[in-house]
């Protein structure tokens, strides 16, 4: 039995990078022998084994796309039946390189290359993406045979059955690298942002209003308000909602242009939609649908009535879920941010909504329902004494940013 550290591990060692994770590759072993040696077996297709102490994954050697992997296929081989050619290489126990593919020099040279079974996968389409996010500062770049392997992907329909659940996988992981706007990015310029999310792909080149929007095109806008979620927060989820909250801006029928009236309703419809496609955890699902709902309201909070901004928690259910709404106001936050000469702006808004939940949160109900006369009064009543509270906050607020730029 031999083993080979390979993968990523392999590639960040050799960047230089920190490895969190570790993958092996056995030869001259049978998956039956793992099974005896107390390996758990945990994948079908690829024959995956987690160590019994250290949990690390281990697999036999890849063959042919839909052969199952076996200890006759060699090392070499299996490393070719990879995504990318930096991913393509393996030490072995003398921490000799293997190198069948020229992946070290693709990584001197900053190069993402596909390897020749990259089509038989094509999820890694997205892998590629992803992988020119993580490694955008480094200076990487995708190989112009590369480019045009992909491009011919899209147009012969390779990517049209992808599994939703794979896609979502890919989307969640670029989602948390350090920049997700290099994945849409690369995704556009591949052609591929209008099969995987057609309804973000279809703001580029949509006009805003230049007075509120200096940079115009609603396709721009989106990818710096994902910029700016980026920096406020590393949960994926609140990224992605900050990527979605203007679909509804692509319905706006053209002769209305540069106005999205009511582009919010519009646009709650196709993020359900989105997430019925791409079959999105309820977490996602909710705080894209809060924000895309709810996010021209989080703007104007300053000018409502306190009645109204308890409406406004309620629908959002930020008494229940002060967690959620928190990463609601982050991405109102990148919203506003996301704009050319926005990007450091105060956004007081934020610091408002969250005092008036406190207020609205520090009303005894039990007292309030006490002493109701009805038991039919009970929520009117406690409605009334939490508008009461954010009434008293609003004055307060008012009092202290008199001589300031916030306005109520």
């Amino acid at each position: 039995m031999k083993t080979y550290l390979v993968g990523g591990a392999v590639r960040d060692t050799l960047l230089g990078l920190p490895v969190h994770e570790r993958d092996w590759l056995v030869s001259n072993c049978s998956a039956e022998m793992l099974r005896h040696k107390g390996f758990q077996q945990v994948g079908q297709h690829f024959a995956v084994f987690l160590h019994p102490q250290t949990h690390e994954e281990y697999a036999l050697p890849r063959a042919a796309s839909g052969a199952p992997a076996n200890s006759a296929v060699s090392v070499e081989d299996d490393l070719q039946r990879r995504d990318l050619t930096i991913n393509a290489m393996a030490f072995d126990d003398q921490q000799k390189l293997i190198d069948p593919l020229n992946g070290k020099q693709d990584l001197e040279q900053r190069i993402l290359r596909h390897t020749p079974a990259f089509r038989d996968d094509p999820v890694r389409v997205l892998r590629l993406a992803r992988f020119a996010a993580r490694f955008h500062s480094m200076g990487f770049s995708i190989a112009p045979e590369t480019r045009l392997l992909v491009k011919g992907m899209v147009s012969e329909g390779d990517l049209d059955q992808l599994v939703p659940e794979r896609v979502f996988s890919e989307i969640a992981k670029a989602m948390r690298e350090n920049h997700p706007v290099v994945f849409i990015e690369t995704l556009r310029e591949l052609d591929v942002l209008r099969i995987l999310l057609p309804e973000v792909d279809r703001l580029f080149g949509i006009p805003q209003p230049a007075q509120h929007h200096p940079e115009i095109d609603t396709g721009i806008h989106t990818l710096m308000v994902l910029q700016q979620a980026s920096r406020l927060s590393p949960l994926p989820e609140v990224r992605f909602a900050a990527l979605l909250h203007d679909v509804g801006k692509g319905t706006t029928p053209e002769q209305e242009w540069p106005r999205h009236i009511a582009h919010e309703a519009r646009g709650v419809p196709l993020v359900e939609q989105i997430a019925m496609r791409l079959r999105l955890p309820n977490s996602w699902r909710e705080l894209a649908l809060a924000v895309t709902r709810h996010h021209l309201n989080c703007h104007r909070a300053l000018e409502l009535r306190p009645a109204t901004v308890l409406k406004m928690l309620n629908r959002l259910d930020a008494l229940r879920r002060a967690e959620r709404f928190e990463q609601f106001l982050l991405v109102c936050k990148a919203d506003m941010r996301g704009r050319t000469g926005f990007e450091q702006s105060d956004y007081p808004q934020q610091r408002y909504l969250l005092g008036a939940l406190q207020a609205a949160q520090a009303v005894d109900s039990r007292q309030v329902a006490a002493l109701a006369k009805s038991r039919g009064q009970i929520a009117e009543q406690i409605a009334r004494a939490r508008t009461a509270a954010i009434a008293d906050y609003k004055a307060r607020w008012k009092a202290q940013h008199a001589n300031h730029n916030d306005k109520v």
